[in-house]
């Protein structure tokens, strides 16, 4: 018989569990097979269904039957039909499995606790991102629950080399942390960066899950605007990346899925390439280039165009303006700058049945107000509302932003020099987005630098499905 440790283990639960002060979490006493055991479990994480059964098949164990049982292994072995189970001896790790949803049983005589994964997962429904939605394919998207975005994977890959790696992250929220990714395809030495800057990040909480996450891997690159990874919510898009070789980050508790590594050239990419033929994903590919080519460059070229640094085409003439306005060109572009921004956060806030609302008092109201008043004229509304929509084609929020930052300096270049303030912020912006790192160190320009031509084809133009 082993060493038994059944006083031990109570007091060691009684000491930290706020029992009978936080009433979620249990402490059920049973008899089994007349030796006295406990059960521990977080009240809201158990199906009651099965724990209704497994808890009726242990008090139809025999005396006899516990007899015949001389370690925590064989009673798992006849006696817990339901789940997966496990046995454990480190009390920590006891304690980290309850805290996770799973029910640990202590049996008197037994030198191991069971561990029991007995858990059902509170989880909205599997629906379509807001921010993905795709013209065809799947409707699914991921949940804050890990373990549904894990099977969602697995679902598209039916293949025994993926696997997924789990980290536990903060000293206090205990966050886990999926790492997923194909053996034999993804390379071992990212997969190494990945695995050490995991486990070397110092943080008590994961305070915004996957956002926080990102920061404590990439603390050296805080002052570049540019993403060094790129998120999504679809299983579909995820599991495409994945079997090109790059890895994923999952966060419990959110429903963003991070991949890495990441490059500029990895966000021309969106799923309705792919569930077009290829000239229109091509097409497809190519609006998004140029939209993001003019968000960047179209507010600055005009400031160029109106101020004088640059000839005007004839057939332009009319879009520069040949009245006085009261504001100078570049502070109204600023001005809208931030009036857009603050437009897309009070959406962001407004309830879905005002809505329309907004849009009206923004579009019309708003608008009409600040040209009449004078504040604006047509012309910068109109780019600006231009780039508006140019933003939305690209779905990454993080290089909408960054784009952003590129277009104000270039605009800030062109009030203080003309044009050559503006040649010399797009070379500052060009230096910041080659001195830029992806989470693993990598070139940000890659496969551009350094050259790979067939990986630089692909992400350039859809090529195959």
């Amino acid at each position: 018989m082993e060493n038994n440790k059944f006083d031990d283990y109570i007091g060691f639960f009684r000491s930290l569990l706020p029992l009978g002060e936080s009433f979620d979490i249990v402490e059920r006493n049973l008899v089994i097979g007349e030796k006295e055991a406990y059960l521990y479990f977080i009240d809201g994480f158990l199906n009651s269904d099965v724990l209704e059964r497994v808890i009726t098949s242990l008090l139809l164990v025999s005396k006899h039957d516990m007899g015949q049982r001389s370690s925590a292994s064989d009673f798992i072995k006849y006696h817990v039909p339901h789940g997966p189970a496990s046995t454990e001896k480190n009390t920590d790790k006891m304690m980290k499995s309850l805290l996770s949803g799973l029910t640990v049983m202590i049996i008197d005589g037994y030198a191991d606790a069971i561990v029991m994964d007995l858990r059902t997962y509170p989880a909205r429904g599997v629906e379509e991102p807001e921010k993905e939605k795709s013209l065809r394919g799947p409707k699914d998207g991921f949940v804050e629950t890990l373990l549904f975005n894990t099977t969602m994977i697995r679902r598209r890959i039916r293949d025994p080399r993926l696997v997924f790696e789990m980290y536990t992250i903060g000293s206090t929220s205990k966050t886990d942390v999926c790492v997923g990714y194909i053996k034999g395809v993804v390379k071992e030495e990212t997969l190494e960066v990945i695995k050490k800057k995991l486990a070397g990040i110092k943080r008590d909480t994961l305070t915004v899950g996957d956002q926080s996450l990102v920061e404590a891997m990439a603390k050296s690159q805080w002052l570049s605007p540019f993403p060094k990874v790129r998120y999504s919510q679809r299983p579909d898009v995820i599991s495409a990346h994945l079997t090109e070789g790059k890895l994923v980050l999952l966060v419990d508790n959110s429903p963003t899925a991070i991949l890495v590594p990441t490059g500029i050239f990895d966000f021309f990419q969106d799923t309705d390439d792919y569930y077009f033929p290829l000239i229109t994903g091509n097409y497809f590919r190519l609006l998004r280039v140029l939209n993001m080519i003019a968000v960047i460059f179209l507010t600055p070229v005009y400031l160029l165009l109106a101020e004088g640094f640059l000839p005007v085409h004839p057939r332009l003439e009319f879009f520069i303006p040949d009245e006085g306005y009261a504001i100078p060109l570049f502070f109204q572009f600023i001005l809208l700058e931030f009036a857009i921004d603050a437009l897309k956060l009070a959406s962001l806030n407004t309830p879905s049945s005002l809505g329309m609302s907004l849009s009206v008092i923004g579009a019309l109201i708003l608008g009409q107000f600040a040209v009449d008043s004078g504040w604006f004229i047509p012309q910068t509304i109109l780019c600006m509302a231009v780039l508006a929509l140019a933003s939305f084609t690209q779905p990454s929020i993080e290089l909408g932003y960054a784009t952003k930052y590129m277009r104000v300096l270039i605009l800030i270049g062109v009030a203080i020099y003309g044009l050559w303030g503006a040649l010399i912020a797009l070379l500052l912006d060009l230096i910041m987005l080659v001195k830029t790192k992806n989470i693993v160190g990598t070139s940000y320009l890659y496969p551009l630098v350094p050259l790979n031509k067939e990986v630089l084809k692909r992400l350039l133009f859809r090529t195959k499905a």
